[in-house]
């Protein structure tokens, strides 16, 4: 502990969201020492020696290194990328079983170490899996967050940013619920400078149409991008850093992230997205919105869903 630099951050998995995910943070300047783990140990070497390189360039000077599990003993936060991807066509909750294998063992080898942070997932389905890494670590549940609805929420922003011509920055909105199909875009709390994108929408002929047209062209982007390029990982690789800067730097930012709700919009047992003030400790409070009754019950069919296929954590830890 008496060497360890502060702010350091372990990737778990470096495949292309977890290199995107490095190379974002190393960008961004948020991480002193930035540290990668992957089975194949060739790959990793490499990885960590190529982004060393843009150190240089870069805002600070980070150190940048291959590592082992013994490493997750004094880091900050532990990032974990593994997994198996999603291959075309298929859902992202097909993808359960061999997942919760791979979890694990890493999740077993990271508390192993006496690690003390803050889990941060980011493989498919992330919900379920951000459930499973709640149980299998026996942390608790401000410390263990899913990326979630960061990226949907981004995408949301992006497709208004061009419906209302200003930046997505510009927008107050958030995709909530499942990170897959089951999602939703909480219309009722959407606003561009306090002005409601529901009613905004509600006074077209087509209104209704064009809010579900964007909702499903939010929930399909990503089937989108693998039909073309077999992967997404750059959005995702820049939420996971917007998420890792609100933790390092205690920012008390509120993000859409996968968290474990007990009680808010009515729901118990399941981690889910929605937005949340993210701080130092992890998840300081969750912030439930304000949804009409078509948007509730959407959601409750969400979290059911959810806690259906979190059942499969239950089965594989009896």
């Amino acid at each position: 502990m008496a060497n360890k630099v502060s702010n350091k951050v372990v990737v778990i998995g470096t495949g292309a969201v977890g290199v995107s995910y490095a190379y974002a943070a190393l960008n961004q300047g948020t991480v002193d020492e930035l540290v990668l783990i992957d089975i194949n140990q060739k790959r990793v070497e490499a990885e960590a020696y190529d982004l060393s390189h843009g150190v240089f360039n870069g805002p600070t000077s980070t150190v940048v290194k291959a590592g082992t599990y013994a490493d997750c003993a004094d880091a900050d936060i532990v990032t974990i990328c593994a997994g198996v991807p999603q291959k075309p066509g298929e859902t992202r909750l097909q993808l359960i079983d061999n997942n919760l294998n791979v979890f694990s063992k890493i999740v077993g080898e990271v508390v192993k170490t006496g690690f003390k942070g803050v889990f941060l997932l980011a493989a498919n389905p992330v919900d379920v899996l951000s459930y499973a890494t709640y149980k299998f670590s026996g942390f608790p549940r401000e410390r263990v967050i899913g990326s979630g609805t960061v990226l949907d929420t981004a995408r949301l922003c992006d497709e208004l940013s061009k419906e209302f011509n200003v930046a997505p920055q510009s927008i107050n909105a958030f995709m909530v619920g499942e990170h897959g199909d089951s999602i939703l875009a909480a219309w009722s709390s959407a606003t561009v400078a306090g002005q409601s994108v529901k009613a905004y929408f509600d006074a077209q002929p087509n209104g209704k149409e064009r809010m579900e047209q964007i909702r499903y062209d939010v929930m399909r982007a990503a089937y989108k991008i693998i039909e073309g390029k077999g992967a997404t990982y750059y959005g995702i690789g820049m939420g996971l850093a917007r998420i890792t800067r609100a933790i390092l730097r205690n920012e008390r930012a509120i993000l859409p992230v996968s968290a474990l709700v007990e009680g808010e919009y009515g729901e118990h047992d399941v981690f889910i997205g929605t937005p949340a003030v993210i701080g130092s400790s992890g998840i300081v409070r969750i912030i439930e919105q304000p949804l009409d009754a078509e948007e509730k019950q959407k959601f409750a069919d969400s979290a059911n869903i959810l806690r259906g296929y979190q059942e499969k954590v239950h089965e594989y830890l009896k």
